[in-house]
């Protein structure tokens, strides 16, 4: 029987955190979804969480319309939400327990074929368990971060980066009225890529990531090396998992009942004191937090996520079920899901971009 054939209907759910575009993809599973193929489309509130407690209804095709520009997820999302580990009543405390199979059978309970999961490398962690559990499942990238690993690019990505360089531009006009060093932390957990984007859009004098372990004698003689040139300001951008060379990533707080209980940032608070003890010079940080996340998606991330969101249904159809779609080589394609699970994507210290950034005079701290 061919796969057209067996899939009837579908749920859809956004997992992990929030970001530009979510609205994007859920719109194009949809309207493929009912519109070529006819297929009932369920839509699964709060990501995984949702699917645990059962909480999902119907999606028609009016529910998805007029979504393409709104930021955030009509469905919801929850970043603490396992199924492999979920924390379960167990006498007056609770344990971590695996309820895939509850999950499982609530998908069966509303007749649900298969699953589109929209999110980042935790997302697709669990959603490699109910692969293996025998649902069909259709991946797609998401995260500011652009750490999904198999795929060029993620949506949201551009937009994050846009919205941290628009706060940065905007930086280098109050930094060089005051005559201070600026530090600004970024997202990107693990990964370096909008501290690295961002840094080279905005012409930021100093990017330090994660992939690029930093030494403060060099940061505090970049910005010495500038103040005695007679450039009395710097920008330093700083991803929230920069670390000092032989050193650890600052840990804002743990986060118990999360899947990923560490909680990075203060670099930039903790880098200002250090600055200014060492230099003289004045320092300040800026935290851009969430709202990296927030506001309309770019034009550039609704037609990648719009791509990615039929691209989804097209191969779930075509019989080619448990894929990430990715964007690899200026083309939509698709990698087994299994195969990227648990992987995150970094920046190559010697990529092009590092290169092209040394080249005009931006350091790394290194």
């Amino acid at each position: 029987m061919a796969a057209t054939k067996k899939i009837r209907s579908i749920a859809v759910l956004t997992g992990g955190g929030d970001c530009p575009g979510l609205n994007a993809v859920i719109r194009a599973v949809t309207k493929t979804a009912i519109n070529r193929y006819g297929l009932e489309v369920w839509g699964i509130q709060d990501g995984y969480l949702g699917l645990i407690e059962k909480r999902l209804a119907k999606l028609r095709y009016d529910d998805v319309s007029n979504i393409l520009t709104v930021g955030g997820t009509i469905l919801g999302s929850s970043n603490k939400s396992n199924p492999s580990a979920f924390p379960v009543k167990h006498g007056k405390g609770t344990r971590l327990a695996d309820v895939t199979d509850s999950c499982v059978e609530t998908l069966k309970d509303n007749g649900i074929d298969a699953l589109v999961c929209i999110g980042g490398d935790g997302t697709m962690a669990s959603a490699a368990t109910f692969v293996k559990k025998g649902i069909p499942v259709m991946g797609v990238p998401k995260t500011i971060d652009n750490d999904v690993y198999g795929t060029d690019v993620t949506f949201g990505f551009d937009t994050a980066v846009t919205t941290a360089t628009e706060a940065i531009d905007k930086l280098h006009t109050t930094a060089s009225s005051h005559h201070r060093i600026m530090v600004v932390e970024v997202m990107g957990r693990y990964a370096g890529w909008i501290a690295l984007h961002a840094g080279i859009a905005s012409g930021s004098d100093v990017i330090l990531i994660p992939e690029i372990p930093y030494s403060l004698d060099k940061i505090c003689q970049a910005v010495e090396k500038r103040s005695k040139k007679g450039r009395r300001y710097s920008i330093i951008i700083a991803a929230e998992g920069a670390k000092p060379s032989g050193g650890k990533m600052t840990v804002a707080r743990t986060v118990k009942d999360s899947p990923d209980p560490i909680r990075l940032g203060g670099i930039a608070e903790m880098l200002v004191d250090q600055i200014h003890t060492t230099t003289g010079l004045e320092a300040r940080e800026v935290v851009l937090g969430h709202i990296q996340r927030g506001g309309t998606p770019s034009p550039y991330d609704r037609v990648l996520a719009t791509g990615f969101g039929n691209k989804a249904i097209e191969l779930l159809m075509a019989g080619t079920p448990n894929h990430l779609v990715v964007w690899k080589d200026g083309k939509l394609s698709s990698v087994l899901i299994t195969k990227i699970a648990g992987k995150i994507k970094t920046v190559k210290k010697n990529s092009d971009l590092v290169k092209a950034a040394k080249a005009v005079g931006t350091s790394f701290g290194a």
